[in-house]
């Protein structure tokens, strides 16, 4: 080995290292290897920050943008809450959450898409009366094969899109993912579906502070509009659309005062008092086209400023024994109040006339400049963890138009992904899908820093001939095995690292081995590229190697040795089907 090839190794392997140890967060790992690269003279001070210009960064973040804009659409919880509001079968429910992941992650970031579908297993859960834990795994899993369908479907496509560029001149296109990817979907999903009992029931025993929220009730108040649909029909209509989740503690016609009976016929003009969860409620209030209590703000709205918070009335408030009407919140402040939820109490008068306490928890809408400066001064604690969408204007399809759009120009090949994807997330912005104080929160700043940090550190590898070393040892051992061995080798040796790096940065270590690995044995390039995004894209066996096993981890209270029950089967799956496909697709000579 040359001096410049044992440095190289040496700063990755130190990076790796450091990387498994998991003391410091992988941007700031990534940043400082980047820094010893160049200090050690194995990256020149000409390409130190080419990954801040390469269109990878620009693919992941316009993706994110994309995945936040239909989260936040809404669209698809409300799609399944109308068309199987009875589904009460845990094989079926599964069955179809699972679906819907893996179809959205194919189209939307997978984190993004367990993220949308995550409420709706609660809910089932809670109509079977099985553990969430049954259903959350599962989903992490379903998401992670949806993002192996199209290149944009997860970070390892994308990064190994472009590395195949590098090398052949031509990058992989939007599907050529989908022959390869949807097979291994539909094999996992449907071993998903069938094996879900070998993850244990678990129950969170330490919910967070927004999971122990979640089982606040909050009382509001909503008023039918002249020309609604629900104009002489039944209350009861509006309840079913909460999925008896939400109950009307009374209704307000004129100055009279009368009971919820399901029967009564609804006017234009009347009041219903609402109690349910925020999310409930919220769809109720959308689907219903309800119009909440409060002055509209219609200035406000037109610049895309308005937006909703959840906060809880501390101890020290000024707000403690007033009410709404009597602070004239909304002419003083520019300020609404949506919702109350109090512990232990069924609250029954007018949601203006609620006479607040301390340890209320409160929904006010208003201006993103007065907000923070009123609850600073009236001591509310703002539960900036939580996206309260009640009261929000939504444009529902308004994302999914704009992703189809992108997705087809880029089928078309009219132009490249970079391009078709900063168009979309720059139109989830013009369009006001996103507000834009909201911008910055939807991408993930420390997987793009991460990112462009490790593009001049991982081509150190190339450029000093240290992956064709790396290619050359995998090849002696493979030298003798055929092609489907030396393909499983590189599928196998991704998928042991990605547990311990974060799946890109797995691609960005290992596709430059493999294509090494695959020229030296004489094979085309392509098959070994797709294993390594495979590889990399597909860790059931912890819940850190990637974000979804994360993200399911505390709510599931799951166990770290939870994982390899049902994710080292699968592995073993996923190794068997994609070595097969890989050499029918994408042939080795």
């Amino acid at each position: 080995m040359t001096t410049a090839q044992i440095l190289a190794f040496g700063v990755i392997g130190l990076m790796m290292a450091i990387f498994i140890w998991d003391r410091f967060r992988y941007d700031l790992v990534a940043c400082c290897a980047l820094v010893l690269a160049i200090a050690v003279g194995v990256v020149p001070f000409d390409k130190a920050f080419s990954g801040f210009s390469d269109e990878i960064v620009i693919i992941v973040g316009s993706a994110l943008m994309v995945s936040a804009g239909v989260a936040r659409s809404g669209v698809v919880d409300n799609a399944i809450k109308r068309f199987f509001p009875n589904l009460d079968k845990l094989h079926l429910q599964l069955a179809l959450l699972l679906i819907v992941v893996a179809v959205l992650s194919a189209f939307i970031k997978n984190i993004g898409a367990l993220a949308i579908m995550i409420p709706v297993a609660f809910q089932f859960s809670r109509k079977t009366g099985k553990s969430p834990s049954l259903y959350l795994m599962p989903m992490s899993f379903a998401a992670l094969l949806g993002g192996l369908m199209t290149q944009i479907g997860t970070s390892p496509n994308i990064v190994v899109s472009r590395l195949r560029d590098e090398i052949t001149g031509t990058p992989f296109t939007m599907f050529d993912f989908t022959p390869v990817g949807a097979t291994l979907t539909l094999v996992g999903v449907a071993f998903l579906i069938f094996f879900y009992w070998l993850v244990p029931e678990r129950q969170n025993e330490n919910p967070t502070l927004e999971e122990a929220l979640d089982l606040k009730t909050y009382f509001s108040e909503a008023s039918v509009v002249e020309g609604s649909s629900f104009d002489g029909r039944a209350l009861n209509e509006i309840l079913q659309l909460g999925d008896g989740e939400v109950v009307a503690t009374a209704i307000l016609r004129g100055h009279a005062r009368m009971s919820p009976f399901p029967d009564i016929t609804l006017r234009a003009g009347d009041t219903i008092l609402l109690e349910g969860r925020p999310e409930v409620l919220d769809r109720v209030v959308s689907n219903a086209k309800l119009r909440l209590s409060g002055k509209q703000m219609p200035q406000m709205r037109a610049e895309g400023d308005v937006t909703s918070i959840e906060a809880v009335i501390s101890a020290e408030s000024s707000l403690i024994g007033w009410s709404a009407r009597q602070l004239s919140l909304f002419n003083r402040r520019r300020i609404n109040l949506l919702a109350v939820s109090r512990h232990g109490h069924r609250l029954t008068e007018r949601l203006s006339e609620v006479t607040l306490r301390a340890g209320d928890v409160v929904v006010l809408q208003g201006s993103r400049k007065n907000l923070p400066g009123f609850l600073q001064e009236f001591s509310c604690l703002p539960l900036a963890q939580r996206d309260i969408m009640l009261g929000t204007q939504r444009r529902a399809f308004m994302p999914i138009l704009i992703l189809v759009a992108a997705m087809g120009v880029t089928a078309a090949g009219l132009a490249p992904v970079s391009v078709a994807f900063f168009c979309a997330a720059l139109s989830m912005v013009i369009f006001r899908v996103i507000p834009l104080a909201e911008i910055y929160k939807s991408l993930d700043g420390p997987i793009l820093i991460m990112l462009a940090a490790l593009i001049p550190v991982s081509d150190s590898l190339r450029t000093t001939g240290g992956s064709e070393l790396i290619a050359g040892w995998l090849g002696h051992f493979a030298t003798q095995m055929p092609p489907s061995g030396a393909l499983a080798l590189i599928l196998i040796t991704a998928m042991a690292i990605t547990p311990f790096l974060n799946n890109a940065a797995t691609v960005l270590v290992m596709a430059p081995i493999a294509a090494s690995f695959a020229q030296t044995l004489g094979y085309r390039p392509e098959a070994f590229l797709m294993a390594v995004a495979i590889g990399a894209g597909c860790d059931f066996l912890t819940p850190i190697g990637h974000q979804c096993n994360t993200l399911v981890f505390g709510p599931g209270g799951y166990r770290f040795s939870d994982y390899p029950r049902l994710g080292l089967p699968l592995s073993f799956i996923i190794i068997l089907v994609s070595v097969p496909m890989l050499l029918h697709v994408w042939p080795v000579h």
